[in-house]
């Protein structure tokens, strides 16, 4: 799948990523990895919030992992279908990656870290709207750090934040109805560990 053009765009990125400083090049190694938890971290605060907003609110909020990992697994299950080699170890001239380039077996395209950022920051946007300036840069950023550190080319990337974005909004949206009932269900049962996980609802706010 790979083409002169996205073999020569990873040459340039990965050499700029070369002649980088090193806190950079740090930087870029650690985001790759940790931006992930990031995203993790932030599932929880919009769940958190959602408690005392409407069960759709709830409802979406509950779902936004949901949609992630299921941007994950159609993502990796692509993998299976292209079996294409990773760009550190069959682009000729490149610079060397700055993190161990995986094994072959574990295929580039599509990005499985895009796929998971580009899910990630659509279900956050769908569940937390104001945060979209945050999320979305997020997601590219972690997107262009996989090329930056010598393991994805740029098309693995790209289709893997648009095929992740694609992914959690057909999974939420289409989720939606069915889990805000289930919320308003619990919501109105005895209370436990599941009323408290749904929260008290828009009431808390006057109580």
């Amino acid at each position: 799948m790979d083409s002169s053009l996205t073999r020569g765009l990873y040459r340039d990125i990965t050499d700029l990523a070369e002649d980088s400083p090193g806190w950079l090049q740090h930087l870029a190694e650690l985001w790759t990895e940790a931006g992930l938890l990031l995203f993790g971290a932030l599932f929880v605060v919009a769940w958190w919030r959602a408690r005392v907003a409407d069960a759709r609110a709830l409802a979406v909020a509950v779902l936004a992992p949901v949609a992630t990992a299921a941007g994950y697994v159609v993502s990796e299950s692509l993998k299976t279908v292209f079996d294409e080699e990773r760009p550190c170890r069959t682009v000729e001239d490149a610079a060397t990656s700055l993190v161990a380039c995986p094994p072959t077996g574990d295929w580039s395209f599509p990005s499985n870290h895009a796929s998971i950022a580009g899910a990630a920051a659509v279900a956050l946007v769908l569940a937390w709207p104001r945060i979209a300036a945050l999320v979305v840069p997020m997601a590219l950023l972690m997107g262009f750090s996989r090329v930056f550190v010598g393991v994805h080319y740029p098309h693995d990337v790209a289709v893997g934040l648009v095929l992740g974005a694609v992914v959690a909004a057909v999974v939420t949206l289409g989720a939606a109805g069915a889990v805000t009932r289930l919320a308003t269900s619990v919501r109105a049962g005895t209370p436990g560990v599941f009323t408290w996980l749904a929260g008290p609802g828009p009431g808390a706010h006057r109580a």
